[in-house]
């Protein structure tokens, strides 16, 4: 046995879905990698096509895609990705989706609604995934929803880094759009050093998908630059009528900051023409430059995605990274 050599290891492999390939290339990049080459088409039925230009055999695979527009292609792109490398024996495979798709969908509502987020972790899960890597979740309890290590990351201190340094000689207010992430609004105004809380009271259609009837400041904003939080921006609504109602209420001007860039149509039209000072948001999903306007400020979620990926390889501590608060 002793003339036996075996080897321990390890060896990283990045993948990128067609989707948003300038976060991946950037993610690579930071981790001194190059991404795997892969053949990826349609058939003329539309059906997609994977296959790896590289053996993928006992790696440590890392499938990157952004759910973004058109989210139902890309979804199925990054599972077709994940049974490839099942296939082609991977040792161990984690999906890197910055925005989860379908995470709007975590509980029913009324009946006969369905629980898309969960099918989501499901279908992953069967495809192969031993793990996911994820950003800003719509809601906590979607870890749960999959059978495996999910590592949650916060896109919140680059976000809040950014805001102190370029409003930190203002008198701030942090604002939660509802009721219902004010825990949320409570992390961030412990970054911006204690800043006071204020919510917005709305009344939202459950007929009627992205349509808000009524907006309430509960808080005192006056004359204060409000930061105002969410998880993602979809067609702007709700956002921007609370910022016209923190504005009604005499706040001295409004940043809006939230990680997901939907900007599903009318958003942009929406942003540009808002109340806001600035909108800040990260690159979770690609940002085309039809869709860019003077206001929006894009940060990288690169370093984060990279620094997680590499403490998952390095059977590191991703937990480390928030101070205990992931």
């Amino acid at each position: 046995m002793s003339g036996l050599k075996r080897t321990t290891e390890k060896n990283m492999m990045i993948f990128s879905g067609r989707a948003h390939p300038e976060l991946a290339d950037e993610v690579a990049q930071i981790l001194d990698q190059q991404l795997v080459p892969t053949e990826a088409r349609e058939f003329a039925n539309g059906e997609i096509y994977i296959r790896y230009e590289e053996s993928v055999r006992g790696c440590d695979a890392f499938v990157l895609q952004s759910h973004t527009t058109p989210i139902n292609e890309w979804i199925m792109e990054h599972l077709i990705m994940v049974d490839a490398l099942k296939r082609a024996s991977a040792k161990r495979i984690t999906v890197v989706m910055p925005f989860w798709g379908y995470s709007r969908q975590d509980k029913k509502h009324r009946g006969r609604e369905p629980i898309s987020a969960r099918l989501m972790a499901d279908l992953f899960k069967s495809a192969g995934a031993d793990r996911i890597i994820t950003v800003d979740l719509h809601a906590d309890q979607l870890q749960g929803f999959f059978n495996g290590p999910v590592d949650h990351l916060m896109a919140l201190p680059i976000l809040t880094d950014y805001i102190k340094n370029k409003y930190g000689d203002q008198e701030l207010a942090v604002v939660s759009p509802d009721a219902g992430r004010i825990k949320v609004a409570e992390r961030w105004a412990a970054r911006l050093g204690g800043a006071p809380l204020a919510f917005i009271h709305k009344t939202r259609r459950t007929d009627v998908a992205n349509e808000v009837v009524a907006n309430r400041v509960v808080g005192d904003v006056k004359g204060r630059m409000c930061v105002l939080t969410d998880d993602m921006i979809d067609t702007g609504g709700t956002i921007v009528k609370a910022a016209e109602a923190l504005m009604a209420e005499g706040a001295a001007g409004v940043i809006i900051a939230a990680t997901h860039a939907i900007l599903s149509d009318p958003a942009v039209d929406r942003l540009k023409n808002s109340k806001a000072t600035e909108v800040v948001i990260t690159n979770t999903l690609p940002v085309p430059p039809e869709k860019q306007f003077d206001k929006l400020t894009t940060l990288s979620i690169a370093p984060l995605v990279a620094r997680a990926i590499r403490e998952v390889f390095e059977d590191g501590s991703v937990t480390s990274m928030f101070d205990g608060h992931a």
